[in-house]
């Protein structure tokens, strides 16, 4: 049995749901860099984990609280990168819509030091229950 990649093991501890709980997994001067011509009021980059708790309020806001993200896959490149497949559901001006996504997270010293959250925004599909 093979040991699993440390990086893993590291984003497995990640809650985004409660990112106070794991502040410790971050840099000080962590950044998540997010594009989406869609959501211009969303779109920016964003430093610490406040500034990430602040993306995920502006995104629950703007999806009047439906967003939600549901991991596909996760994969390791080398010691510094890991890449995330996510299908994130959520409802904007009251269509509920589907849309697939990457994460880039890039892991130094054993911490989250930057993120590029990548939806293919030309692809979103009606959601299906």
């Amino acid at each position: 049995m093979s040991e699993q990649h440390p990086n893993l093991s590291l984003l497995q501890r990640l809650d985004l749901r409660n990112l106070a709980s794991c502040a410790d997994l971050f840099a000080e001067d962590f950044v998540w860099h997010f594009f989406n011509p869609n959501l211009p009021d969303v779109q920016g980059d964003y430093v610490g984990v406040a500034g990430l708790q602040s993306f995920f309020n502006k995104l629950g806001a703007a999806s009047a609280g439906t967003f939600s993200v549901e991991p596909v896959s996760i994969t390791p490149f080398g010691d510094e990168l890991v890449v995330t497949c996510v299908r994130d559901t959520m409802a904007l001006g009251g269509t509920s819509i589907e849309v697939d996504a990457v994460v880039v997270w890039r892991i130094v010293g054993g911490r989250l030091a930057e993120a590029w959250d990548i939806p293919a925004i030309n692809t979103a599909r009606p959601q299906t229950s």
